[in-house]
């Protein structure tokens, strides 16, 4: 077994690794940026070498600073986690070549899967089905919509060298595709280094139905069964399950049969997961299930698979890696219960998904549950990484006895001043059609309306809110008990039995709110079992969470002033990022929806659009450009 193990990577996932070498006897050794000098991983390992600056490009995706601390460490092997320098080829060899232990498959094997056309390629000649679509070499704009027009819209354009989302765009018409191209290249340019792109038939009715497939370097290859990845937002899971709803056992046996088909194909060792699209517009049918691509790491939502077979899938990978030979053969392996992991990303579901970064003055998450995570009350979220806060993990007997567990869990985050998109998760787990298994990988934005809409406090809140802040002084900061509502009656000013038609204004993350004080005392204790979480401060405001929502509830100000939106025509940048494209010049004129400047943040580019037809009056924003949240990009003029 191995001794001692340097994990290159950060946050949840290194945080996860270093609990199973830990429980192994396993010396564990951590790397940091300089943004991560503190954080979570860095104190859970037994030692951790400083990298480089802050930038993933400056830390941790600069191969020879990790094989350098790790030869300066002592360490025996380094595993790559997930992202970053996982499914890097080069990388994997050159620890190799150090004489360290790899906890990966072949370098062969990575590069073989690594680029989805030749991927594809190899998988037609093992007989395994693959996605309509052209792999061809010829990259020319004008080949690349000829065959588009050929498969017939719409299609897929994905980068060959792409994952998790990025380097993907799908187009619906002849019209829209030049322009998604040269996106889609951009992003993959960013991304990973190389332009090239393949295209597929889009799927209308998609499920992302994928298999957990292990090797070891005795030949020995078997699956740990399915997972669904449908519900998706710009193609980046949300919520993940296993095993999947409404497949049968004719069909399981055919994906795990075909995914352990692939893994043999390239020789495959260690941990991965077969990746397929499936047709279920007639429900989950062999026959209409198709390879898309291999990832030749661990995946993000491996909590599941191991929810579901009791087995810990970073443990095989050290045993594999050490030369053992697999755990368990195939027909010791079994699907037991339901499991569900939802991703709580710092993120504003309300503003389109866009990233929320800063301090975590306040974090708490659920209790009872599996938590994976890799920050921690007092910490930060950087511009610099994912966005993600934890995975929350449950397990339970029934697919809708885990929903309801998960759903709880996640209505029971709380977090500030850093948004999250818990309450979303909330919502969409209580959709009828999620808990009865009809989703697509478009479910979240066929429903976006509904799920997006901005969460409202109860009235229950609201009053609670008002009854606070109507203290004076005000409290000092600090959790409410339950018991600790009735102590406050006899505060100075604290109006418990206010009559019906005492009203207070409230402000309520900016929007003024009129709170009507209707309930008595007796039915203010009667919502007591659904009292949202409160802190007080000295600013005359609290901070309450409800349904895994935050809201910042203030008296409101008495100076007038009220802030700015688009809907002034000032486009502010809505967090630290890069302008990588201006698409207006000062004096354009400009419809509503019109893109106007494309802003990369937290490895995504976010459009920025018009709130009206007007004319562009001012324009700040230079492309290559860095802003900071709130800088002013454009302003556009309405028309009269």
């Amino acid at each position: 077994m191995i001794t001692s193990l340097l994990i290159a990577n950060r946050g949840e996932i290194a945080c996860r690794i270093i609990r199973t070498a830990r429980a192994l006897g396993i010396r564990t050794i951590a790397v940091y940026s300089d943004a991560d000098a503190t954080a979570l991983h860095v104190r859970q390992a037994d030692e951790a070498v400083h990298i480089g600056a802050s930038p993933a490009r400056e830390s941790y995706l600069v191969g020879d600073r990790i094989i350098a601390a790790a030869r300066e460490t002592g360490a025996e092997a380094i595993h790559p986690g997930y992202g970053f320098l996982s499914e890097n080829a080069d990388f994997a060899q050159a620890v190799l070549d150090a004489g360290l232990i790899w906890v990966g498959p072949n370098p062969d094997s990575i590069r073989a899967m690594g680029l989805k056309d030749a991927a594809k390629q190899r998988m037609i000649a093992a007989g395994v089905p693959v996605t309509p679509g052209y792999l061809g070499e010829d990259q020319s704009p004008d080949r690349l919509q000829a065959e588009a027009d050929a498969i017939g819209y719409p299609v897929l354009i994905k980068a060959v060298a792409g994952g998790g989302g990025k380097g993907m765009r799908r187009v619906d018409t002849a019209t829209e595709f030049a322009d998604a191209l040269v996106s889609c290249q951009r992003e993959a340019a960013s991304s990973f280094g190389n332009t090239d792109v393949l295209i597929e038939k889009y799927i209308l009715s998609p499920r992302h139905i994928e298999v957990q497939v292990f090797g070891d370097t005795h030949g020995n290859v078997v699956h740990l069964f399915e997972r669904d990845c449908s519900l998706q937002r710009r193609h980046q899971k949300v919520i993940e399950e296993a095993p999947a709803p409404g497949i049968d056992a004719a069909t399981r046996e055919a994906i795990c049969a075909a995914a352990v088909k692939a893994a043999k194909a390239v020789d495959y060792v260690g941990a991965g997961t077969i990746e397929f699209i499936a047709d279920a517009s007639e429900g989950l049918l062999a026959d209409r299930i198709w390879f898309m691509e291999m990832n030749t790491r661990l995946q993000v939502e491996h909590p599941v698979t191991e929810e579901i077979t009791g087995q810990d899938l970073v443990e095989w990978q050290l045993r594999v890696a050490s030369g053992e030979p697999l755990p368990k053969r195939q027909d010791e392996l079994a699907i037991d219960g339901w499991a569900m992991e939802a991703r709580l990303y710092a993120e504003n579901p309300a503003t389109g998904f866009l990233p929320s970064t800063g301090p975590l003055d306040h974090l708490e998450l659920p209790s009872m549950v599996r938590i994976e995570t890799g920050v921690e009350e007092g910490g930060e979220v950087s511009t610099f990484y994912d966005p993600m806060i934890a995975k929350i993990v449950v397990h339970d007997a029934t697919r809708i006895s885990a929903i309801r567990r998960l759903r709880t869990s996640c209505e029971a985050v709380e977090c500030s001043p850093v948004r999250t998109n818990a309450w979303f998760l909330a919502r969409l787990l209580s959709e009828p059609a999620f808990e009865r298994g009809d989703v697509t990988t478009g479910f979240i934005q066929d429903h976006a309306e509904i799920l997006t809409a901005p969460p409202e406090p109860s009235d229950a809140l609201l009053e609670i809110a008002a009854d606070a802040l109507s203290i004076s002084p005000p409290l000092s900061n600090g959790r409410r008990s339950e018991t600790q509502f009735e102590l406050m009656d006899g505060l100075p000013g604290f109006r418990l039995n206010a009559p019906p038609q005492h009203n207070i204004r409230l402000s309520v993350d900016g929007q003024q709110v009129d709170v009507a004080m209707t309930m008595t005392k007796t039915e203010r204790q009667d919502v007591s079992w659904d009292r949202p979480a409160m802190l007080g401060d000295d600013a005359g405001r609290v901070l309450a969470f409800e349904g895994g929502a935050f809201f910042d509830i203030r008296l409101p100000r008495t100076d007038g002033v009220t802030a700015g939106a688009a809907a002034d025509g000032a486009i502010l940048s809505p967090m630290p990022g890069r302008i990588i494209a201006v698409d207006v010049a000062a004096g354009d004129t400009v419809t509503k929806g019109q893109k106007l400047v494309t802003l990369e943040a937290m490895k995504m580019e976010h459009s920025l659009t018009a709130p009206f037809d007007g004319t562009v009056a001012d324009l700040t924003a230079i492309e290559g450009g860095q802003v900071t949240e709130g800088t002013l990009l454009v302003r556009i003029e309405k028309d009269n």
